[in-house]
């Protein structure tokens, strides 16, 4: 079956096309308009860049298909500069190999996750984003980024929980996984950032983690052997300091696919 990528714009027309085995690229000469929507089919397992400015990156889809929205406003600020802007535009897509799947990665890892409701995985969501505001969305903590000495937009993504008590953040796979190990980065934008010293990893399985975290700028993990689909971050315990944000960089989780 061969790759087609198609786009529509906001009434549902199609504007343009690329159909190709195994590998598509398609070249847009067109500014993009609200309601833009790229719709791609022909495999589940996907490498794509939506972008020219965006990192190349896997996607999961159940129904071998999936529909990528254009971000506009103030959703933007998520991704990098000049991305999706002007009238030329890159499109790339592929099938992964049985290899690709089968090694093991950071299977959480989405550069062009959306927030709200998608059809393509991995997907995070939480009960809480600081002020709605995309600089904060859960969807920055599987953007395979690590730079976490700032907060903001794009490179300083994070996802920031406003104050809130029982503040929780899910990463689905969209599939079952085999998952080896858990990687947190907090962000460390000190002293204006406060940290967690503790949190709890729920998994899908049933089974539960508790992790000890510090005060520092680099990666904490935890060893993990399970098979999941889905992986929560909760009970989020602050560090007893005067700043009131901590704030999360990267959930990642090291794994490879099973299927």
């Amino acid at each position: 079956m061969s790759l087609l990528i198609v786009l529509k714009n906001g009434e549902g027309q199609e504007i343009a096309s690329c159909e190709a085995a195994h590998s598509a690229q398609m070249a847009i000469e067109r500014a993009y308009l609200p309601g833009d929507c790229f719709e791609v089919s022909g495999a589940d397992h996907l490498m794509v860049q939506m972008d020219q400015c965006l990192t190349q990156g896997e996607i999961y889809t159940p129904s071998g298909c999936f529909t990528y929205r254009i971000p506009f406003g103030s959703e933007r600020t998520a991704y990098p500069p000049f991305a999706f802007e002007g009238e030329r535009h890159i499109i790339r897509v592929r099938e992964m190999e049985k290899e690709e799947r089968m090694a093991e990665r950071a299977i959480s890892s989405n550069p062009h996750d959306l927030r709200g409701n998608t059809d393509f995985y991995p997907h995070a969501t939480a009960n809480v984003e600081t002020r709605g505001e995309a600089d904060f969305a859960a969807r920055n903590v599987i953007d395979g980024l690590s730079v976490n000495h700032s907060h903001g937009s794009w490179p300083y993504g994070s996802w920031g929980i406003g104050t809130k008590q029982d503040a929780a953040l899910t990463i689905d796979f969209g599939r079952p996984v085999r998952a080896s190990r858990v990687r947190v980065l907090l962000r460390a934008d000190f002293p204006h950032d406060s940290w967690w010293e503790s949190c709890d990893l729920v998994f899908s399985d049933g089974s539960k983690e508790h992790m000890h975290l510090e005060k520092t700028d680099t990666f904490q993990d935890i060893p993990v052997d399970k098979t999941i689909s889905w992986i929560r971050m909760e009970n989020l315990r602050k560090a007893d300091d005067p700043s009131p944000f901590p704030s999360l960089r990267q959930l990642e989780v090291i794994g490879r696919d099973i299927l």
